[in-house]
């Protein structure tokens, strides 16, 4: 039996809904995403992460897709919170792999290559993807 697409968005949870970021989860796939909307403060970037945490403490998240084509700029200060904090508990929370959705801009691969760099030497595998699709075939490949 095959889910439809009509079937597997009522099955999508929205974790939390703002104005900078849209977090969610597939519970069939066990894939977290979040869509970034607009620039986020420190405070909100770091709250849209928190929530994602705090879900997996109830559901399991394996996989972890953040979509940043809308994403600005993100700041140092955030970007080694995200490496020294946020990775490290998701992992310790049982995540398994993670991409991102990217549009080619500079300044956004400097940020992922150094991103990669880090989760490299965590031992989480994160790959850069042109769409969702090719994202959730990697993911659960294996």
């Amino acid at each position: 039996m095959t889910t439809t697409d009509v079937e597997k968005r009522t099955l999508i949870k929205v974790v939390l809904e703002t104005n900078f970021a849209l977090v969610t989860y597939n519970p069939v796939i066990k894939l977290a995403k979040i869509e970034w909307k607009a620039k986020a403060s420190t405070e909100e970037y770091q709250s849209a992460f928190i929530a994602l945490l705090e879900y997996a403490d109830k559901y399991p998240i394996h996989y972890f897709l953040s979509d940043i084509t809308k994403q600005s700029v993100v700041s140092p200060e955030n970007r080694k919170w995200f490496e020294n904090i946020m990775v490290p508990m998701a992992m310790g929370k049982g995540l398994k792999k993670a991409g991102a959705l990217f549009d080619g801009n500079v300044f956004k691969k400097y940020y992922v290559n150094l991103i990669i760099q880090t989760t490299k030497k965590l031992g989480l595998p994160l790959k850069v993807f042109n769409s969702e699709e090719e994202a959730i075939k990697w993911f659960l490949k294996d």
